[in-house]
């Protein structure tokens, strides 16, 4: 205690967070509504409180101050006095250590007590009591970072074009923990994910992009905790600029700097192998809940500033997200936050891009969602984020959530009109129509086609980590989420599926047969279609949930990939698909298609044709009792660059009459016929449930 300063300094009100610079260590935290704030120093394990400081200020909303004489390593907490009022949304209880927002090490082990709760529980007042137990043996801390060095790993990265996208969603944990060729100790980890061996299944993939689910600090939710069941997916996001040290290999995960450089050297790896890294990031809620959840860092600095609140009922939090509470970015602080967490995430630990969970809360001001809120403004305009990929998960769980087509500029979105349109045309439901199947496949030009909007602004997918795998979709034909501990409650009803006879495995030869057909099919649909392909992991593999499509809570065998029942063959023919894509500009145009007649120099050209050979009429559109059809493309000038692709969804072969030009067939999804020359007006047989690729 004698080497620590008796006083801090003023210091700078920027930058927010804590930082070791000029001997000493400069504190910045926000607070639009606290009376004053301390910052709490704790031995190097967190266990014992050695000194308090008053932070000066405020300043413009920053309280702030300067520690001489110490550095990085220094652990600490935060206190914020000021009223406990509900009923006007001020939740502050200085008996609470909270953690800092901008804390990019975060020590201590995480378990859910009374003790963190604001409010007393099981108090007839509710939330409305006041809880004065000091819960800072057990809460998280923060540590001060060491500035990290410079290059980032994005200085090398590979930048690929839009065009030439291909995502692959991917869990951290679940795609190396069974994995054969894996060294036991780097299974389930960053480091695993840039081991060789994950690396040559990527490259013969041909992905270009891991997106992987979220890896910024969590914790799980208290139901959770009380079930023995984990948050294996991630989505309870406490520090939004640490790594996760569960996702760190065993050798690494109580050293935060560890963690930190075991990711990094992960991405830099990743870019020296041409991938680019994609993270899955939650600003829309935090593990603080409702009114009636703890207070561990956010509800205890500024409730009213960090939250949306009720407009009518300030004690209560507004519940956008499904998960208790919703961060309010339209706040400027705050919208602050997740862009300054951004630009850390790509200046220094080197990704290049993000995919925003429930990214409507992003465009929420009070009257709904707006396209052009502050926050897309400002994201838009930062210099540092300009290089880098946007994806949005296009709806929350608010009124008005679904905004599918309406985010802008240069963001993607995940097109869920694509997975149920590719899902609907194969698996025989007669629920969706040549036309509909049509829209979806090239780029879905009804919701993107806008605002100079490109074709790749469609993120398309028929699986991701939320619902079935590709596998169980034609396998099941409802929810098996039991282990869940939620009677089979929770997870989307009326996904659509279908198990073709019966129900799970089977050691039908026609019904394996069958599925197999489906599933080619569908990835075919999928990796050759207009827009920006995302193939969910494991889905080249074969790999099953058991018919589970809510496995968030599943980090076992159920949420892990079964690399031990691995298809092999169906892994080599995505490796054709997207050798087949890369190969043929046609199919990654970076341009909308246009119709035969209309296009100009630098455009390509799209015509439908039925079966007979005729070129698609209004009436052939409506004919809900045909769903077999072909379409044709052709790049403006260059005749011999002319592909067409042949649909049959239907369980018997059907024949199509080719154009008065010669072809070469260069993929049957079903396998049953291999490349050949075929002749000008040939009839060919296109064998059931298959997609068919032809090149001029």
């Amino acid at each position: 205690m004698s080497q620590l300063p008796t006083q801090i300094l003023e210091g700078r009100h920027e930058p927010l967070g804590s930082l070791a610079r000029d001997g000493g260590v400069n504190f910045a935290v926000f607070s639009e509504h606290a009376q004053h704030i301390e910052l709490c120093l704790f031995d190097g394990g967190g266990a014992r409180e050695l000194r308090r400081y008053a932070l000066h200020g405020p300043h413009d909303g920053v309280f702030h101050g300067f520690l001489p004489g110490v550095g990085p390593g220094l652990v600490y907490g935060l206190r914020a006095h000021g009223p406990y009022a509900p009923e006007q949304g001020h939740r502050f209880n200085a008996h609470k250590l909270l953690l800092d927002p901008y804390a990019r090490e975060i020590v201590g082990h995480f378990t859910w007590r009374a003790e963190h709760h604001g409010y007393e529980l099981g108090h007839p007042d509710g939330p409305r009591s006041l809880d004065t137990r000091d819960n800072a043996v057990h809460a998280l801390k923060a540590r001060v970072a060491v500035p990290l060095e410079a290059p980032s790993p994005r200085d090398s990265a590979p930048r690929i074009a839009p065009a030439e996208v291909v995502l692959y969603e991917v869990h951290v944990k679940g795609f190396s923990t069974l994995h054969p060729d894996m060294p036991e100790a780097l299974r389930g980890s960053y480091a695993g994910l840039a081991h060789p061996a994950a690396i040559a299944h990527f490259k013969r993939l041909g992905v270009t992009a891991l997106s992987l689910l979220p890896v910024q600090y969590a914790i799980d939710e208290p139901h959770l905790a009380d079930k023995r069941l984990h948050n294996y997916w991630g989505y309870n996001t406490l520090g939004f600029f640490a790594p996760d040290p569960r996702l760190a290999s065993a050798a690494h995960r109580d050293d935060p700097a560890a963690v930190v450089a075991e990711f990094r050297a992960m991405v830099e790896t990743l870019h020296a192998n041409g991938l680019e890294v994609v993270l899955d990031v939650v600003y829309n809620h935090t593990p603080e809940g409702n009114e009636f959840g703890p207070t561990l860092s956010f509800r205890g600095l500024d409730n009213r500033s960090w939250y949306r609140l009720v407009a009518d009922d300030r004690s209560r939090n507004e519940n956008l997200t499904g998960c208790g509470n919703t961060l309010n970015a339209q706040h400027p602080r705050i919208a602050q936050f997740v862009l300054d967490s951004l630009r850390y995430w790509v200046q220094e630990l080197g990704v290049d891009g993000f995919r925003f969970d429930l990214a409507p809360v992003l465009g929420r001001t009070q009257h709904g969602f707006d396209p052009q809120a502050a926050f897309f403004a400002a994201l838009r305009q930062d210099p540092v984020l300009a290089g880098v990929h946007l994806i949005a998960e296009p709806w929350d769980a608010g009124y008005d959530g679904y905004q599918v087509g309406r985010f802008p500029g240069r963001f993607l979105e995940w097109n869920d009109k694509f997975r149920d349109a590719v899902r609907g045309y194969w698996l025989g439901s007669g629920k969706v129509g040549r036309g509909e199947f049509a829209r979806r496949f090239t780029a879905s030009s009804d919701l993107f086609h806008h605002g100079q909007r490109r074709p790749t602004a469609s993120v398309n997918f028929v699986a991701v980590h939320d619902g079935y795998t590709l596998n169980d979709v034609v396998s099941y034909s409802h929810k098996h989420n039991h282990a869940n501990g939620e009677d089979n409650r929770d997870g989307r009803d009326g996904e659509l599926c279908a198990n073709f006879g019966v129900e799970g495995p089977s050691d039908d030869a026609a019904i394996t047969a069958t599925r197999e057909r489906v599933r080619r099919a569908m990835l075919a649909t999928l990796l050759l279609a207009q827009g920006t392909p995302m193939l969910n992991a494991g889905d080249e593999i074969g790999n099953s949930q058991s018919g589970n499509n809510n496995a968030y809570c599943q980090d076992n065998a159920i949420g892990w990939l079964d690399w031990a029942g691995a298809d092999l063959e169906l892994a080599a023919f995505v490796g054709t698909l997207l050798s087949l894509r890369r190969e043929h500009a046609l199919l990654h145009h970076g341009r909308w298609l246009v119709g035969p007649g209309n296009a100009g120099p630098g455009d390509a050209s799209i015509a439908w044709h039925s079966p007979a050979g005729h070129e698609m009429q209004v009436h052939d559109w409506h004919d809900g009792g045909e769903q077999a059809f072909a379409c044709l493309l052709r790049a403006t000038g260059d005749a011999a660059a002319s592909l067409a692709m042949l649909f049959n969804p239907e369980p018997q072969p059907r024949g199509f009459s080719l154009t008065s030009q010669a072809w070469r067939l260069l993929l049957d999804s079903s396998g049953e016929l291999g490349p050949q020359d075929l002749t000008p007006n040939h009839i060919l047989q296109v064998p059931a449930r298959s997609l068919l690729l032809l090149r001029a």
